[in-house]
C-alpha cells in the first residue's frame, strides 16, 4: 500500500500489509524553486513539531530556517508568535503537512508578514480547509497556498485565488513502478 505523507509515521504499523509512505516534498520543491527563482529564502515551521520538516525542506531548497514560538492564552487560541529566525526581506515560505481550519497558518503568514518578508509562501500535501479555512484564507497575508491533490478540495476552496494545487500523479506513478521493478522508493527523496 502507498500513502503520501502520513500525520503520524507510526501509523504505517497498524496495516497488516506492507505500507510505503512517500512524501510530497518532491513535488513542493520543484513548484518553489520555479517560483521563488533566486531570491532568498527563509523557510519556516509553524511550530515546534514540523522543525524536522522544515529543516529537511529549507536543506533541500538551499534556504534558511526560522521556528514559530507560540504561545497560547487557552485551547485554540494563540497569545503570541515569536518567530526564531531572520525573515526580514526574505521570501517566506511557512511549510506544514496539512492545512485544516488554517488558523496557525494564517497568524503565521502574518508574523512573518510583519517581520518584514515581503513574499509569503505556504506549503502543505493536504488540503483538509476545514470550518472557516476558506474565508480566513482569503483575507490572509498569504500570497499563495501552494497544496498537492492527496484529497479532494471542498466546491469552495476552487475560487480561492491564493490557492495552487499540484497533482501527486506522477510522484505515486514512479513510486508504483520502482515497487514492480523491485527499485528503490527512498531514492526518490533523497
Amino acid at each position: 500500500m502507498l500513502t503520501v505523507d502520513l500525520h503520524a509515521g507510526q501509523i504505517q504499523g497498524f496495516f497488516d500489509v506492507p505500507v510505503d509512505n512517500v512524501y510530497a516534498t518532491p513535488v513542493l520543491l520543484q513548484y518553489l524553486r520555479e517560483r521563488v527563482g533566486r531570491r532568498e529564502v527563509t523557510v519556516i515551521s509553524p511550530d515546534a513539531g514540523g522543525v524536522e520538516r522544515a529543516r529537511a525542506f529549507a536543506r533541500r531548497l538551499d534556504a534558511n530556517l526560522a521556528i514559530i514560538d507560540k504561545r497560547r492564552a487557552r485551547p485554540n487560541e494563540v497569545a503570541e508568535m515569536q518567530i526564531i529566525g531572520e525573515v526580514d526581506e526574505r521570501v517566506a515560505v511557512v511549510i506544514d503537512d496539512m492545512v485544516d481550519t488554517a488558523g496557525t497558518l494564517c497568524a503565521a503568514a502574518d508574523a512573518v508578514r510583519a517581520a518584514g518578508a515581503p513574499l509569503v509562501f505556504a506549503c502543505a500535501t493536504h488540503a483538509v480547509l476545514s470550518g472557516a479555512a476558506i474565508p480566513r484564507l482569503a483575507s490572509s497575508s498569504l500570497d499563495e497556498l501552494i497544496v498537492t491533490d492527496t484529497i479532494p478540495l471542498r466546491t469552495e476552496a476552487a475560487g480561492l485565488p491564493k490557492l495552487h494545487v499540484l497533482s501527486v500523479a506522477p510522484l505515486l506513478g514512479e513510486a508504483i513502478k520502482r515497487t514492480h521493478e523491485e527499485d528503490s522508493i527512498s531514492s526518490l527523496f533523497v
